[in-house]
C-alpha cells in the first residue's frame, strides 16, 4: 500500500481510504468483517460524517457500536469526520461545530478525530466562528487536524485567513469518467470546447500549491450519483475495454486500474472508497500503487470521453 504524508504531520497514512457512509444497516460482524478486511488490505483511513446514516451521527454509532480498539490499534489507524450539513441547510456556526464533534466522539467511542472536515462550503460561513470553533477543538485534543470538502481555492483561503491551524486536506468529487478537476486544465482556453470550462477557480494546482491533500470521493461513479461505469458498456464500452486489457496486463481487477488513475496523477492524491462489499475493498486496494504509464494514463482519459485537444 503506498502512503504519504499528510501537511504538518510525521504521520503515514494510505493513499486509500474506507468511506462508511453506509454501513449503518450492517451487522456488528459485518462491519467488523469490513473494517478487518480493509486493515488487512493496508487501508488503515476511514472517513465518517455526522450526517451518514438514516439518523444523525448513524453510521459513527455502528462503527463505534461494532468496533473496540485498544489504544495502541487506536493510535495506528486514522479516523476523519466531517460537520456542517443540516436538513435543509448548512451550517458552520461555532455551537454547532462544537457539539457535532462531542457528538461524533460519543458515537464513534474515542477520544479524538486525527481530522475533522467542512462538509460542503456554508454560504453564510463566519470563518472567525470557525476559527474559534476550531482552537477550542485542537486545544482540548479532541481534533488533530483539520481541512475541507468540496471547497474551491477562494473559500479555503478565506477560512484560511482566519484560521491558526492548516486546512491539510481538500474531499471532492473525482473519477475517470467525472474529471472536470483535471480535464479543464488539459483543455484550457478552448473556446466552443464545454471541457476547457473551468468550473472550480483551478482546485487541483492550488491544493498542489498549497500542499493541501486531494481525497476522490466516488472514484468509480459516471457523474454526481450516476451508477458505476465499471462493467457499464452501454455508455463507457470503449473504457471498460482500456480498463479489461490493463487489468490483465497488470494482474489485478479492474476496480485496481479505476483507482490507479486517480492515484497516478502526480497530486499524491487519496481515493475514498464508499462500498460495503468486501471484495471491492481488496480489488480497489489492489490499485494503491499500479504503476501506470504515461500513455496508459492518458488512453484511459481519452477511453473516458475527455479530448486532448
Amino acid at each position: 500500500m503506498k502512503t504519504l504524508t499528510l501537511l504538518n504531520s510525521t504521520v503515514e497514512v494510505p493513499n486509500i481510504i474506507l468511506g462508511l457512509m453506509r454501513i449503518e444497516p450492517l451487522s456488528d460482524s459485518q462491519i467488523r468483517s469490513l473494517v478487518g478486511a480493509a486493515i488487512d488490505s493496508g487501508i488503515t483511513f476511514f472517513d465518517h460524517a455526522d450526517v451518514y446514516g438514516d439518523t444523525t451521527h448513524g453510521c459513527e454509532r455502528r462503527f463505534g457500536e461494532a468496533i473496540t480498539f485498544s489504544a495502541a490499534e487506536r493510535s495506528a489507524i486514522t479516523i476523519q469526520s466531517k460537520v456542517g450539513i443540516r436538513s435543509g441547510f448548512w451550517d458552520y456556526s461555532k455551537e454547532h461545530i462544537l457539539r457535532s464533534v462531542d457528538e461524533s466522539l460519543a458515537a464513534l467511542q474515542t477520544d479524538y478525530l486525527d481530522l475533522l472536515l467542512l462538509h460542503r462550503p456554508d454560504a453564510l460561513v463566519e470563518p472567525d466562528e470557525v476559527a474559534a470553533a476550531f482552537d477550542t477543538l485542537h486545544s482540548s485534543g479532541k481534533v488533530r487536524q483539520f481541512g475541507v470538502s468540496n471547497h474551491t481555492p477562494g473559500q479555503i483561503e478565506l477560512l484560511a485567513a482566519s484560521l491558526n491551524q492548516a486546512l491539510v486536506v481538500n474531499q471532492v468529487q473525482l473519477s475517470i469518467t467525472h474529471a472536470p478537476l483535471i480535464a479543464a486544465g488539459v483543455s484550457a482556453n478552448m473556446a466552443g470546447l464545454d471541457q476547457s470550462i473551468d468550473r472550480d477557480n483551478g482546485i487541483l494546482d492550488f491544493c498542489r500549491l498549497k500542499e493541501i491533500t486531494l481525497q476522490a470521493w466516488s472514484p468509480f461513479q459516471k457523474g454526481f450519483f450516476d451508477g458505476v461505469f465499471l462493467g457499464d458498456r452501454e455508455n463507457y464500452a470503449e473504457l471498460n475495454d482500456v480498463i479489461d486489457e490493463l487489468a490483465i496486463s497488470y494482474e489485478v481487477p479492474a476496480a485496481a486500474i479505476a483507482v490507479a488513475w486517480i492515484t497516478r496523477h502526480p497530486a499524491n492524491m487519496q481515493v475514498v472508497l464508499g462500498t460495503t462489499n468486501i471484495d471491492r475493498v481488496r480489488d480497489s486496494a489492489a490499485g494503491s500503487d499500479v504503476p501506470l504509464t504515461r500513455p496508459e494514463w492518458y488512453r484511459l482519459f481519452t477511453a473516458a470521453g475527455h479530448v486532448l485537444p
